[in-house]
């Protein structure tokens, strides 16, 4: 007899009941990963340090340093220069620059950035409503370099689309009537930070806009969700057209 946790039991029964017992299937890492930051949040990464990747070699070909990506021939057909969509039609531009980025130390940051506020927020939302939302500040931050920006200063970056993922937690936050303390101070820093020389201010401000106000509405639709998508869909071709055909107010002389 050998014991066990109640009394004892024979050899035979032992062996007999850790038979039965079916040993723990673990997930492999690409999935325990998806479950821990989410689907969605890798995957944006991955198409943003594949983009980086991209351009990189692109500068090779052309005699520059890898990390000098944004002296590259695909670099420069990607990035969001509003001259290139205002008089060229090179719509592309708006969506294409949210992926790229200048140098790794820009990609680090923002990738960075991307998985610690994009997997709370996929948590929160779900695949679909947070991949919207992200767009949507995206573009949000597109039209406002369109209409505000300087016309022939091409610009990169996943940050707008990262300020909306800041300004939709903070309006998820008010509508649970969580303590916003934390992100208003991280948010006030990253403003700050967005007047020094080289950084969009503008396309940080118009992605917070953007994300603020798609969080809103899938605040105000929380019970219709059927709707919730479309919403942001509309939302996102709204600013889609501003970026295209609204022409800048500098070209204007405004």
């Amino acid at each position: 007899m050998v014991p066990a946790s109640v009394g004892f039991q024979c050899p035979a029964c032992v062996r007999e009941g850790q038979a039965a017992v079916r040993p723990v299937r673990r997930g492999s890492g690409l999935r325990a990963a998806g479950r821990r930051w989410g689907v969605v949040t890798l995957g944006l990464i991955a198409a943003n340090v594949a983009m980086f990747l991209v351009t990189a070699l692109s500068a090779l070909t052309v005699g520059r340093s890898p990390l000098d990506n944004s002296a590259s021939p695909v670099f420069d057909a990607l990035s969001q220069w509003p001259f290139g969509v205002i008089l060229f039609g090179e719509w592309w531009r708006v969506l294409t620059a949210a992926f790229l980025h200048i140098g790794p130390v820009h990609l680090a940051m923002n990738m960075l950035a991307l998985l610690l506020f994009g997997s709370e927020l996929e948590r929160r939302l779900g695949a679909w409503r947070y991949l919207s939302l992200y767009l949507v500040s995206a573009l949000g931050g597109a039209a406002a370099i369109q209409l505000l920006g300087d016309p022939r200063v091409p610009v990169a970056g996943a940050s707008a689309a990262i300020y909306g993922l800041l300004g939709a937690l903070g309006v998820l936050m008010v509508a649970r009537r969580e303590d916003l303390r934390g992100l208003l101070t991280l948010l006030l820093i990253n403003v700050f930070i967005s007047f020094l020389p080289g950084i969009s201010l503008l396309g940080h401000l118009g992605g917070l806009v953007a994300g603020a106000l798609a969080a809103g509405i899938l605040v105000v639709t929380r019970r219709r969700g059927s709707v919730q998508i479309p919403a942001l869909a509309a939302l996102g071709v709204l600013l889609l057209v501003v970026a295209l055909t609204v022409p800048t107010l500098t070209v204007l002389g405004l």
